[in-house]
């Protein structure tokens, strides 16, 4: 179920739990910044988490809240986690879900990594749902 990316972290969410070692996870990468594992629920051959120890909601959150090294040393967690697992080449995609529109679902933020097959077009289209903002140019 989407949540509201705009409401307080809450600790007893599933990726703080995790991170607490109360859920078990196939972890593949941990740092001081960041821990990385495989998703329950693979969308692609290969799909890991990657989530910062801090305790931020959203990208946005993050973003907002994070010191420099925080931000710093999540990003190159997230790159070191695909070049260790050799995804650089023939490629990966990240994903960051934000709020009910973006489809997140777990009140920390993760970042998705997909990577073991070609993985289509970045947003399925479809015409039963248009843009109903006039404003924005369909690209």
């Amino acid at each position: 179920m989407p949540i509201d990316a705009t409401l307080p972290y809450d600790p007893n969410n599933l990726f703080a739990r995790i991170l607490r070692g109360e859920i078990p996870s196939r972890r593949v990468y941990e740092d001081e910044w960041a821990v990385a594992f495989h998703d329950i629920n693979p969308q692609a051959p290969t799909h890991l988490l990657v989530i910062p120890r801090g305790p931020y909601v959203s990208w946005d959150d993050f973003s907002e809240r994070a010191t420099e090294a925080e931000i710093a040393g999540f990003v190159r967690a997230v790159g070191r986690v695909a070049r260790e697992a050799g995804y650089v080449q023939p490629g990966y995609r990240l994903l960051a879900n934000v709020g009910p529109h973006g489809g997140q679902e777990v009140a920390h933020l993760h970042v998705h990594l997909f990577a073991g097959r070609p993985l289509g077009p970045m947003l399925a289209r479809s015409d039963a749902a248009p843009t109903t903002d006039p404003t924005q140019d369909d690209y």
